[in-house]
Formats: structure tokens, C-alpha cells, sequence
């Protein structure tokens, strides 16, 4: 009788772990906070990326930028792009993000890749000018400095690395993207 009933149960295994893939990595790195007052309208628009640590998904890219804007279901449409050195091209990856919780709290959920979301936090946000932002994913591994322009101060490199190392992450590893004309 006990071995009918495992066998009755192994076929919903799947199911019951379907759940638990379908939302992904919405964790985030121990210490990281997201801030709060956070708002969506003046997020949305052009964002360069400064700084990164490595990842596949974005490696040998210079000149990346994300575009932010507003999506008919009240999420937001992501766009990456990026040139890509050794194929003397642009790649581009489109997505789109939700809030994981209350919308004054600057932590969404992204997906580049059907139901599969991954954290994105913005722990650290000029909330005067929104000039800034330094971004977390679900862990330490998952790490970016956006600007408006793309240039920052000397000071703003400090702060970040500063910042991200006290939260554990390897800023050693850091990658400084380049803005050059490809």
C-alpha cells in the first residue's frame, strides 16, 4: 500500500516543482536593500551602463544601455543593447519587469526569457535627480552601476565600490564599460 501511494505521488512531482521554477530567482544578496520612495516615472528612459561584473549574457559588450519605458499591462518593457566587439555588431535583448512588491519599493522581478524571472534591486538611487542607480540581482554575482550620462565622477566610482564591497560583492571583478564610438 505505501508503495502505491509513492507511485500515485511521483507523477506530481513535476508539478509541484513547476512553481518553484516559474518564478525564478527573486531573491537578493544578504544586506541588500531596496530603497524606497521609489518612482517608476522617473526611472523610465535611457540608463548607461558604467560598471558590471561579468556574466555571459553581456560579455564582450561595450557601449550597453537600458531603455526603460511603460508596457500596456502596467509593467515595464526593458530594452539591453550593447555592441558586440568581435562580431562587429549590436545586440539587443528585450524583456520586460513588474514590481515584485509595493511600487514605492525599487524591487522588480525581470524576465529575458519567457516565465523565468530574475531579481533586480536598486539598492542605491540619486532620488534628488535620478542621475544614478546601482543595481543588484538575485546574488553577489549579479552587479551594475547605471548613470544617465556615460560618465561618473571619480567620487560616484568610490561610492560604488565602496558600497558593493561592504555588501560582499567582488568589485575587483568589476567591469568598466566603455562608451567609445564603435
Amino acid at each position: 500500500m505505501i508503495k502505491n501511494r509513492k507511485l500515485c505521488t511521483l507523477p506530481l512531482l513535476p508539478l509541484l516543482t513547476l512553481p518553484l521554477l516559474l518564478t525564478g530567482c527573486l531573491g537578493m544578496p544578504g544586506g541588500v536593500k531596496p530603497v524606497s520612495g521609489f518612482e517608476l516615472d522617473r526611472y523610465l528612459g535611457t540608463w548607461y551602463e558604467v560598471a558590471r561584473l561579468d556574466h555571459s549574457f553581456e560579455r564582450g559588450l561595450s557601449n550597453v544601455t537600458a531603455q526603460y519605458s511603460l508596457r500596456d499591462d502596467g509593467g515595464v518593457q526593458v530594452i539591453n543593447r550593447g555592441y558586440a566587439e568581435k562580431k562587429g555588431e549590436w545586440d539587443q535583448a528585450e524583456g520586460k519587469a513588474y514590481f515584485v512588491g509595493d511600487e514605492s519599493e525599487g524591487y522588480l522581478k525581470v524576465s529575458f526569457f519567457g516565465p523565468f524571472y530574475g531579481s533586480y534591486v536598486v539598492f542605491e538611487l540619486d532620488q534628488d535627480d535620478y542621475q544614478y542607480a546601482f543595481i543588484s540581482g538575485p546574488d553577489s554575482s549579479y552587479l551594475w552601476l547605471l548613470s544617465r550620462t556615460p560618465e561618473v565622477s571619480d567620487e560616484r566610482k568610490q561610492q560604488f565600490e565602496s558600497e558593493a564591497k561592504a555588501l560582499g560583492f567582488n568589485v575587483d571583478e568589476l567591469i568598466w564599460v566603455s562608451h567609445e564610438a564603435p
